[in-house]
């Protein structure tokens, strides 16, 4: 049966059995320590490859960009539809009530006043509801020489502050160099960056925008950026897991 688009409910106590298994408090530790956390072989090869065999279709994307035309980098990405493929509906799902306590608690911290309620599609329908109707899960394809210039996803008023990426392709097989890299702004500091190595499978938690860092008169907000080096061989996709939609 297709990993992508199999059993439903098979999916989702796969994810759900996978992410029991993840040390949760290293993660929300490395999150308020760096804004990003590794979540090893999230997903498997075969789960990998079936979802790269999804992005020649047409019919299960809504848009797609090349990112050159935009001063984006080089590459490309497409934008998924409406109804998700259930892998990846399923991540979402699973992934978001584990965050969201993170996420209400950095809000709170950097006194922004959205608060997050435990199930995505509460939260999804509060996105509808303001306008922001359009599914933002994507992937990424880059061939040799392309990248993506550092950016943050930001697609309307409601926003997640966490994200989601997964590596579809396996490094050293299937491509060099495209290393995930994020960038970190602190007042009157110069930026600090950070590459996380990714295996086939691994998913990096991330920053979208804004987390808090506690310094000696309080917390204050650092902003931060994502992107890719190079890729110097090969081709290499990412699957994109963002909890809000867009406007």
């Amino acid at each position: 049966m297709n990993a992508v688009i199999g059993n439903a409910t098979q999916a989702v106590d796969a994810i759900a059995d996978r992410l029991t298994r993840i040390n949760w408090e290293n993660v929300y530790q490395d999150l308020d320590s760096y804004g990003s956390a590794l979540l090893p072989r999230l997903i498997t090869p075969e789960e990998c490859t079936a979802l790269i065999a999804l992005y020649p279709r047409d019919d299960i994307f809504r848009s797609r960009v090349v990112m050159e035309r935009h001063g984006f980098g080089r590459g490309e990405y497409k934008y998924f539809s409406y109804p998700l493929p259930e892998l990846i509906g399923d991540l979402r799902n699973a992934l978001y009530p584990l965050l969201a306590p993170l996420a209400n608690r950095w809000n709170e911290t950097m006194n922004i006043a959205a608060r997050f309620p435990q199930r995505h599609a509460d939260f999804i329908a509060r996105c509808h509801t303001a306008g922001q109707l359009r599914p933002t899960p994507l992937m990424l394809q880059y061939g040799e020489g392309d990248y993506n210039c550092l950016h943050q996803d930001l697609y309307g008023e409601h926003v997640f502050p966490l994200q989601a990426a997964i590596l579809l392709s396996a490094p050293r097989r299937d491509f060099s160099g495209g290393e995930f890299v994020m960038t970190e702004q602190r007042p009157r500091m110069q930026s600090r960056p950070e590459v996380i190595p990714l295996g086939q499978g691994d998913a990096v938690v991330f920053a979208v925008h804004n987390r808090p860092v506690q310094g000696q008169r309080g917390a204050y907000r650092v902003n931060l950026r994502h992107g890719v080096s190079r890729i110097r061989s090969g081709s290499r996709h990412t699957l994109g897991v963002i909890f809000h939609d867009a406007s």
